[in-house]
């Protein structure tokens, strides 16, 4: 082979190309389920802390 020939075949592969779209997708929706984890349990938390939240007055009654 050639080296223009091994040149020619290494652009024109693309099967690595699908694997780094799939990790890219991954590192998305890692992310974005991180950031909604935190933000659901600082609302959780504020539910119950919050001395004026129904929630809070009904678990405090019983």
């Amino acid at each position: 082979m050639t080296m223009k020939k091994v040149l020619q075949q290494f652009i024109e592969d693309e099967s690595g190309a699908t694997a780094i779209e799939y990790g890219l997708i991954v590192a998305v929706l890692s992310l974005a389920i991180v950031g909604g984890v935190g933000k659901a349990a600082n609302a959780i938390q504020w539910l119950f802390s919050d001395s004026n939240s129904r929630l809070a007055n009904a678990f405090a009654q019983h």
